[in-house]
């Protein structure tokens, strides 16, 4: 019994302030003030860089997408990075009328690789760029993007971090519950940070950085998850990343789950081995420095994904039901799980709330279940697999 007790105190000490913390930082969220008006003046120059990696069924659309944006032609270009393709990226890019950089070299593949040799070339090769932005090959982007990141940037910021969603699915349920733990990791918790003072971490798609930045630290990461291992670095180095909600990205995630299995599986891995190698610096430096900053990083580290979290929290909930039939275990114990697990689901209903979230999105609540089912396969798939050491494309529907 003791130890039983010892247990369910320990794993409570431990996953009960994460979540109250992701509950808090929703909360707070609502008190944040978005900029309303914007600097009129756009001058600063962008150069908008699409890493592309055999994306003939996407590409179209995304380049259609920025050459909607509203502001001045003269004041962006875009940049085709054609990665190691071998079907028609490229061509249509050109067809498209934007420039298109081919790389080759298939001893470093992966997007880091690809985004440190474009930033190289366009740094030494143009001189006349101000910024720089990074744009998935399978994403659209809001009318406005290029306007909000000229005003941060004439406001002090040198990196910057758009909102980064999903584009609605509907009736799909692996891509919808994506779309609800996105809205929750990259806006919501988001702007909850903007509102403390603290930094958000780079999502690799909508990022924005000065070309001062990238001279100052070149790229340098290359890891599963190479997003967030150069926004730590930064961090490190003292740079801000700033956050940006006024702006948005939204990727299409695939639509088979067996295409999402390798991406969600990639995403994992990275995340695991980032959060080995960076957590312990990070909880170091916060107490060095006296920087709550660095540790919300650290905690942002440490915590798993919202539906692994609440995952974790309904599985010790039946167990303790179940223990409390053989053992005459404290019912307070009982009594917890099941709080955090409401408060879990608040945190889940505020959330949506605050993005003025449709009905539908609304019904995909009703989907986690089954992704938690679908994720559950999935970790237990990698467990006993080869885990991933390098970047694997994600297949794309047509």
């Amino acid at each position: 019994m003791i130890l039983v007790d010892i247990i369910q105190i320990l794993l409570i000490a431990i996953i009960g302030p994460i979540l109250l913390y992701q509950t808090f930082l929703g909360l707070i969220a609502f008190r944040a003030k978005l900029i309303k008006e914007f600097d009129q003046k756009n001058d600063t120059r962008f150069a908008i860089i699409i890493p592309a990696h055999n994306e003939e069924k996407m590409i179209a659309k995304t380049i259609y997408s920025i050459n909607g944006v509203i502001y001045p032609q003269t004041k962006y270009d875009v940049f085709v990075i054609a990665d190691n393709c071998d079907d028609n990226t490229a061509q249509i890019s050109r067809n498209l009328g934007v420039n298109v950089l081919e790389r080759s070299d298939t001893t470093k593949r992966g997007k880091g690789y690809a985004l440190r040799w474009a930033f190289d070339k366009l740094i030494t090769e143009y001189d006349e760029y101000d910024a720089f932005v990074v744009i998935d090959s399978d994403s659209l982007i809001s009318g406005n993007y290029l306007n909000v990141m000229s005003h941060y940037i004439k406001n002090g910021s040198r990196v910057i971090q758009s909102s980064d969603l999903v584009l609605p699915q509907k009736n799909n349920w692996s891509s919808e519950a994506t779309r609800i733990g996105f809205i929750l990791f990259n806006y919501v918790r988001p702007l909850g940070r903007k509102f403390l003072g603290f930094d958000m971490g780079l999502r690799g798609n909508g990022m924005c950085f000065t070309k001062e930045v990238l001279t100052k630290i070149p790229w340098q990461s290359y890891a599963l998850t190479e997003d967030l291992e150069y926004g730590l670095i930064l961090l490190l180095k003292g740079e801000r990343i700033h956050f940006a909600p006024e702006a948005t990205v939204w990727a299409h995630m695939p639509l088979k789950s067996e295409n999402a299995r390798s991406q969600r599986e990639r995403w994992e891995q990275g995340r695991k081995d980032i959060t080995r190698s960076y957590s312990s610096i990070f909880l170091k430096e916060s107490f060095k420095k006296r920087s709550l900053a660095f540790f919300d990083v650290f905690i942002d580290l440490i915590t798993p994904p919202f539906v692994n979290t609440m995952l974790i929290i309904s599985t010790l909930f039946m167990v303790t039901i179940a223990l409390s039939l053989i053992l005459p275990l404290n019912n307070l114990y009982m009594f917890i799980w099941g709080t955090l697990l409401l408060i879990g689901f608040i945190h889940l209903l505020l959330g949506l709330k605050l993005v003025h979230a449709d009905r539908d999105l609304y019904k995909s609540v009703l989907y986690i279940p089954i992704y938690v089912v679908w994720k559950v396969k999935v970790i237990i798939k990698t467990l006993f697999s080869d885990k991933p050491k390098t970047w694997v494309r994600t297949s794309r529907e047509s």
